[in-house]
């Protein structure tokens, strides 16, 4: 196993930060993320002492990719080489999380929308180009840092199916055996479709899969998965929710991922806003009309505590008050003119 500081591949530094079971490293100051899988050893061991094109293979399989569409949900692959009898493949890896590491409790039907509106979009770019991608899968998503996501592993599927056919040569049981070591039980991986209808096939297996916490078809054993998806007997989709339709439609093959581009966008157009369901409302104002100010009079225990004392609101009209106080006036005047003239007498 490698550790922190390790070079894989002569130029690939391990930082040792684990991404969804694959190793976190640099190419230069370029994060990246190297993924290494054991090759099997499901031939006869007559078979292994034969020159075997493994590096070749992984070589040209990524040069046949280096011309893949490019989008900005979509992650480069930078190579693929064999070392040390395993397979490697280098991706980049942006700051976020991979998916696999996200799903161990459903998703609300919102947010699936989005992600899966991402991913929609990086499949119709692959396909538009021409490419089909084959590996779409909870492994190969990168949730990035600002909630998008971004679809990789399209070196490493190719690599993977390549090394498939390579081992199994024309005995269709070989193949299969050999996949059954590389892929695993992983519902994904095994499309009842060919092209990009497998791509929107496994989507749909994939936004079952957050939805739900689970799988739409079995997958304790791989002869039981794959008589599940050939049958088309996957789970009710009533824990889809408002997506139930789209699920259904993507696993039946019915629907593309251009229709569920379009399908997602007026879905998402009535997606309420973000909200803390844990925040306590707010209690607004008063409406008022505007220049009326309205006080609030305090009660005899806020105007003890403010030490105020009760006082009764004069009665007096505004005129009657301003008479006595001329009034008051003159009598104080004739009083001292009186008093001046007593004086001088």
């Amino acid at each position: 196993m490698h550790a922190p500081g390790d070079v894989v591949g002569g130029r690939y530094r391990v930082t040792g930060r684990p991404m969804g079971g694959a190793l976190a490293g640099v190419l230069g100051d370029e994060p990246v993320r190297l993924t290494g899988i054991a090759l099997p050893e499901v031939l006869d061991q007559e078979d292994w002492d034969r020159p075997q094109p493994w590096e070749g293979l992984a070589v040209r399989v990524a040069g046949e990719l280096a011309g893949a569409p490019v989008g900005p949900r979509l992650l480069r692959g930078f190579e693929a080489f064999v070392e040390g009898r395993r397979l490697w493949v280098a991706e980049e890896a942006p700051p976020g999380s991979v998916l696999a590491e996200l799903t161990e409790r459903p998703w609300s039907p919102y947010r699936v929308a989005e992600l899966a509106a991402d991913l929609a979009r990086a499949l119709a770019e692959l396909h538009r180009g021409g490419v089909v991608h084959g590996n779409v899968a909870p492994e190969s998503v990168l949730v990035c840092e600002d909630g998008a996501a971004m679809l990789g592993g399209l070196l490493l599927g190719a690599v993977q199916e390549a090394y498939c056919r390579e081992l199994g040569g024309v005995v269709e049981r070989r193949v299969y055996e050999t996949r059954a070591v590389l892929l695993g039980v992983r519902a994904e991986r095994w499309a009842p479709y060919g092209g990009a209808a497998g791509d929107a096939w496994a989507l749909g297996v994939l936004m079952h899969r957050l939805l739900t916490g689970r799988a739409p078809y079995p997958e304790r054993d791989l002869g039981e998965l794959l008589a599940a998806v050939r049958d088309g007997r996957h789970e009710p989709l009533d824990g889809c929710g408002p997506l139930a339709g789209v699920v259904g439609g993507l696993l039946a093959g019915r629907l593309t991922v251009g229709q569920l581009r379009s399908w997602l966008a007026a879905f998402l157009v009535g997606a309420p806003e973000p909200y803390d369901p844990g925040r306590v409302a707010e209690v607004l104002p008063v409406v008022r009309r505007p220049g009326v100010v309205t006080a609030r009079r305090r009660g005899p225990v806020e105007r003890r505590r403010a030490g105020a004392v009760e006082r009764r609101p004069s009665r007096v009209s505004p005129a009657v008050l301003g008479s006595l106080l001329v009034g008051g006036v003159l009598v104080l005047m004739l009083a001292a003119v009186a008093a001046v003239a007593a004086f001088a007498g």
